[in-house]
């Protein structure tokens, strides 16, 4: 297994209430995240790949596989092209 991995010389974060606010140090691009995606951006850990990601959501959230893992997918894949993680 291949795990994702956050780009952590590429942003800054910090948690504000109920949201994680992440920066992307050279472009000043800000990401507000929180519910879903919150729980997401602190599983990518550079163990975890996107379908033990998905099996967690499943498990905490009580969804089904077919509703979380698009979504998933979409997420990670904004990530990816914002430079803020890669595949192991």
């Amino acid at each position: 297994m291949t795990g994702i991995i956050k780009l952590t010389d590429r942003y800054t974060e910090a948690a504000i209430d109920d949201e994680i606010v992440v920066m992307r140090i050279d472009t000043g691009d800000f990401f507000a995240l929180s519910g879903t995606a919150a729980v997401i951006w602190a599983m990518i850990d550079g163990q975890r790949d996107r379908m033990s990601i998905v099996a967690e959501l499943i498990e905490q959230f009580d969804v089904s596989e077919r509703e979380i893992q698009p979504q998933v997918g979409q997420f990670l894949h904004q990530l990816y092209q914002a430079g803020l993680i890669v595949q192991a």
